[in-house]
């Protein structure tokens, strides 16, 4: 069955985006913003998801230790959405402090 995916990714400056670009041309994903892509990929029930989708991008994709690769999916039951990193991790939000967050001290 088909199943909905997004794809976020950074590759840093160096990265093999012609790599990443052909693989998501060839599952005919949509662009949807700076980095951002939309795509239907074949699943199967007993597929593992993540690491289907993982294997298929290394196989077409030269990935270096920095770069990053979130997946959004919906679970195969359809209850919720999930978002994890099959390649790299969560680094600081560039936004950490600008908020009007208040520390309160105990005094």
């Amino acid at each position: 069955m088909e199943k909905a995916f997004w794809l976020s990714y950074d590759l840093g400056v160096k990265g093999d985006y012609t790599g990443l670009y052909e693989w998501l041309d060839n599952v005919g994903a949509k662009e949807c913003g700076d980095n951002l892509a939309f795509f239907l990929y074949e699943i199967n029930k007993d597929d593992d998801i993540r690491k289907k989708i993982k294997e298929d991008i290394q196989s077409k994709v030269n990935i270096e230790k920095r770069d990053r690769i979130y997946l959004v999916y919906r679970e195969p039951d359809g209850t919720r959405v999930r978002g994890t990193f099959i390649f790299g991790r969560r680094k600081a939000s560039p936004w950490e402090g600008f908020g009007d967050k208040t520390v309160e001290i105990d005094g």
